[in-house]
């Protein structure tokens, strides 16, 4: 079996080529034969027939004479233009569910070994390219630095900015990683195998060892059940996220910074900035509560303590390595009075390192680490990966103190000439210190708005204060809340009764604080409000942080501060159009106005992608975003504050998703001021952190996309004719897409019919509820099955639909108006990137994959015809008029490599597609004939053991259609 896709991950940094004037962005790479020893295509082929020895040893010649009779006739189909589901459907009808789940396993792997094959190659590329010493890297931070350089820009502004940078990803646990981490694992591995290969030259021996231990580890894929067992726990999306650290978050922060501080000095000639902040990590797992049940106190304690155990145990490791590697005898260096001091203090008088001051000196560190690490872990430090120390110390009062300690073991050696030796083994960790501190990220907290106003009304009820607070308008809130900031005291009284609801999230609070207290404000550093309408929501959780001490009062009003930062969320199209004047009042609020100042006179506000695109569709939901942005940044200037945006994007277009790099470039002037903080979610996060070559060159892209964005003037330079466009097109597309999902009682059955999201949710891969609420209703589902079950029938309507017909009835009420189309293509970056982002959906959506859904799946034949005829017509109007704006009839024009990609991986998801139909047909018939019998509706129980339901070949079914779901998520690279 050999497999001949090369498709590279389209939503990690990889914009498309640039037109005259734009900033150079990151290249995507042609593979070339040759390039860089293995070419993408040799090592995907010897994957492939690794795999098909596999399937055939393991499986029989049977199962792999159908695996290969399947690729051939899907190839085969796709070559000639000719569909070749019929002949899929024939070949597979009727085969023993033993067999087509080999078949869809088989798939399944060839897609991820294709997949770790263009990482590796990607990777390959880069470092080809730094060896053959050529120019930077297009899009990489030396490469924008030059840029800037050239325009004009004076090298000591560029310095100051590059100090000033902050960038920060934030991993969230939304249930769109469908790999297990055991997979994970072993495709590291095979990484790796492949990395050695392209080391050894054609003949050598040793490349026969690696192709064995390759198929050793191809074996171990196919002997490794693809999906979990059990459905995953907030603690294992913990440990899940925890890996990235020592994979290459600990390696790659630190050396990032250190190259900006190298990078400033050599092209800039500024060699005293400060670049050790340039990127912070973020976590919201553990923390968001919003709509996840299971997110408790004890949780919240769990991920702060588990992310300060990764932390500290680092430190002790590096620590330990530092006291084997400094060896140096006094008797042949001297080193300074403090080092000495710092050695004879440490306890350790072994005679065996007598003359070794930097050992002993270094033992009593970690000793005194080791003693604050037990303090401030208590009952879980029995869990820290390290051996006890040799000798007993008291604990440092801070990490700071551990870092002035380093800084004499630093000076030490460079007065004895080991200036090179503080650079490669001390510094770094001293950057460690700084960049993850004890707390390791931040965690942010999260709640809904709405559970913010049920838990004061309690307290308020309680303490006695407003008997009916949900009751009371706007104004009346705010009158009530701002009299309860005004002073020190506390609603919580140990006479009052409360609900369960508001002892649990009072004990999330109260769990926080001590979090803080215990590790510092950098533990936990922001709280987010879901579905932020109005001031009150805002001061709600003032309020509520009031009781737990994080706010606090002072005796006689006259000052506020906070230790955290308190963000609303602004997620719909109504929310966002009017995100401007809720952040106006919030600022000129007098207690609150002391709690921006108190946080440095920052206010950060966060976005959501996917709400207001489930709300309004893709072209409304895009807009929508980039108006509120800037009509933030003017608030925000009039009131004298900066402001830091928060993007809550996912992996895919209709989630926000896309090549983050013009994604950055493409926000409104003054949005980007500085800094960032973005989500990174589901398989995005391995895609983007699972290596450190991966993570340098995505952190590297966010911070290179950041400075340029900083460096653009403020203010709109957007013609009022683009913008009135924009606005007209965004109503036309909210307008056709409202029509089409929220305007048909009919579309949530036809919905729940096509796409396999009833099933998706019974996948084991997220601790939270697929939907808000029990309801079947579009508004309560989530964002990511939403977007999930269009991606699984190859739809894709989040990230298009409503577009088609927009720019339809602009061009027809405006003359010349596909010619304003074509122009806002050509010279706006944000109407640009939107188009071409869309342009990837067009060409992965496949309007006749979707059809054998439509006719399989959905009884009702009026609505399916009506329905999906309407989707048809807005996917054909779509495609048009993206060829008629772009110039091109392929909608990946800009990107080759992606376009040839696609066409060769598209055989490999149409058998997937044909075996998920039948087995949803299956699966619900069964379920329907049982819950006749039963009574019920959709209850598979009951089957006796004539029927396709009987015990083993129901969970058998059930089982091959989460296999399809993970394996077209895989070949698609993308799932919610």
């Amino acid at each position: 079996m050999v497999l001949t896709v090369r498709v590279p991950d389209d939503d990690v940094s990889t914009p498309p080529v640039p037109r005259p004037g734009d900033p150079t962005p990151p290249a995507r790479d042609e593979p070339t034969a040759g390039s860089g020893g293995e070419a993408v295509g040799d090592d995907i082929r010897l994957l492939g027939r690794l795999l098909g020895d596999v399937v055939r040893e393991q499986a029989g010649d049977e199962v792999f004479e159908l695996v290969e009779s399947v690729r051939r006739a899907a190839v085969r189909g796709r070559r000639t233009g000719s569909s070749s589901v019929d002949e899929l459907e024939s070949m597979l009808r009727d085969r023993p569910i033993e067999q087509v789940l080999h078949v869809v396993r088989a798939f399944d792997w060839l897609s991820l070994l294709a997949n770790t094959a263009e990482d590796v190659h990607v990777e390959r590329r880069r470092r080809h390219h730094l060896a053959a010493g050529s120019a930077p890297r297009p899009g990489s931070l030396a490469a924008t630095v030059r840029d800037l350089l050239d325009g004009g820009a004076d090298p000591g502004a560029i310095a100051a900015l590059l100090g000033e940078i902050e960038v920060s990803p934030v991993i969230t646990a939304h249930p769109t990683e469908v790999r297990r981490k055991t997979v994970l694992d072993v495709l590291s591995d095979i990484s790796d195998l492949l990395d050695a290969l392209d080391d050894l030259a054609e003949g050598d021996r040793r490349r026969d060892d690696v192709h064995r231990r390759l198929a050793v580890r191809v074996l171990t894929l196919w002997q490794t059940a693809i999906l979990r067992l059990s459905k995953l726990r907030v603690g294992d999306e913990i440990s899940d996220a925890l890996r990235y650290y020592e994979a290459s978050l600990f390696e790659t922060i630190p050396a990032l910074g250190a190259d900006v501080e190298r990078l400033a000095a050599e092209l800039l000639d500024h060699p005293d900035i400060d670049s050790t902040g340039i990127v912070t990590m973020g976590s919201w797992i553990g923390g968001d509560r919003d709509g996840n049940p299971f997110v408790t106190a004890e949780v919240l304690r769990a991920a702060v303590d588990r992310q300060a155990l990764t932390a500290l145990g680092h430190h002790l490791a590096e620590l330990r390595r530092l006291s084997v590697e400094l060896s140096m005898s006094q008797r042949l260096v001297t080193p300074t009075t403090e080092l000495t001091a710092l050695a004879e203090s440490s306890g350790h008088d072994s005679p065996f390192r007598a003359d070794e001051p930097y050992r002993r000196a270094l033992r009593g560190m970690y000793a005194r680490l080791h003693a604050f690490a037990v303090d401030v872990l208590g009952d879980v430090a029995d869990e820290l990966a390290a051996e006890p120390p040799r000798v007993v110390r008291d604990r440092y009062p801070d990490l700071d103190a551990l870092g002035a300690d380093l800084g004499i073991v630093a000076d030490s050696l460079r007065s004895h000439g080991a200036d090179d030796l503080v650079e490669v083994s001390i510094e770094p960790v001293r950057r460690e210190l700084r960049v993850f501190g004890a707390h390791l990220c931040g965690l942010d907290m999260r709640q809904n708005s709405a559970v913010h106003a049920d838990v004061v009304a309690d307290l308020l009820r309680g303490a006695g204060v407003c008997d009916d607070y949900a009751g009371l308008d706007e104004d009346a809130r705010r009158e009530i809340l701002s009299a309860e900031l005004r002073g020190p005291r506390l609603l919580r009284t140990p006479a009052a009764s409360y609900s369960e609801r508001t002892l649990g999230e009072l004990a999330v609070l109260d769990e926080a604080a001590g979090a803080v207290d215990r590790l510092g404000s950098r533990a936990i550093p922001h709280y987010v409000i879901s579905m932020a309408t109005a001031v009150s929501d805002v001061l709600e959780v003032c309020v509520l942080l009031k009781e737990v001490g994080v706010l606090r009062v002072a005796g006689d009003g006259s000052s506020t501060s906070c230790a955290l930062d308190v963000v609303p969320l602004f997620e719909t199209i109504d929310d966002l159009s009017g995100s401007a004047d809720t952040l106006r009042d919030l600022l000129r609020h007098p207690t609150y106005a002391h709690v921006v100042a108190s946080r440095g006179g920052l206010q950060e506000v966060m976005i959501g992608y996917s709400d207001s695109n489930k709300d309004g569709g893709y072209l409304a939901s895009q807009w929508n975003l980039f108006a509120a942005q800037a009509a933030l940044v003017d608030v925000a200037e009039a009131e004298g504050v900066r402001l830091r945006l928060f993007h809550g994007r996912g992996g895919t277009v209709g989630r926000g998703g896309g090549p983050a790099y013009q994604a950055i470039l493409a926000q409104p002037p003054g949005s980007v001021d500085r800094s960032i903080r973005v989500t990174e979610q589901g398989e995005m996060v391995a895609a983007k952190y699972a290596q450190p070559a991966l993570a340098r060159r995505n952190l590297e892209t966010l911070v290179a996309a950041t400075v340029a964005a900083s460096r653009r003037s403020h203010g709109d330079a957007t013609s009022e004719r683009h913008r009135s466009a924009m606005s007209e097109l965004a109503a036309s597309a909210h307008d056709a897409y409202r029509s089409l999902v929220y305007g048909d009682e009919r579309f949530v059955d036809f919905f729940r019919q096509i796409t396999p999201t009833d099933e998706i949710a019974s996948l084991n891969v997220g601790s939270r509820p697929a939907s808000r609420t029990a309801s079947r209703a579009i508004e309560d589902l989530r964002a990511i099955p939403w977007v999930f079950g269009w991606t699984q029938c190859r739809l894709m309507i989040p990230a298009w639909y409503g577009a088609g017909s927009a720019f339809e009835g602009f061009a027809s009420a405006n003359p010349g108006g596909a010619d304003v189309l074509s122009e806002m293509y050509r010279t706006w970056p944000f109407f640009r990137t939107i188009t071409e982002n869309m342009g990837m959906v067009l060409a992965k959506a496949d309007i006749e994959i979707g059809r054998r859904y439509a006719h399989a799946l959905v009884t009702d034949d009026a609505a399916r015809d009506d329905i999906f005829g309407r989707i048809e017509h807005e996917h054909t109007l779509t495609r048009r008029w993206h060829a008629r704006i772009t110039g091109s009839d392929d909608p990946l024009s800009d990107n080759p490599l992606l376009a040839r990609s696609l066409r060769n991986r598209y055989p490999y998801l149409d058998p997937l597609h044909v075996v998920q139909i039948d087995l949803l047909r299956r699966h619900r018939e069964a379920s329907e004939r049982a819950g006749a019998r039963d009574g019920t509706s959709g209850d598979t129980g009951g089957a006796d053991d004539h029927d396709v339901t009987a015990a083993g070949e129901r969970d058998l079914v059930q089982r091959g259609i989460q296999l399809t779901i993970n394996a077209i998520a895989t070949g698609i690279r993308n799932s919610g």
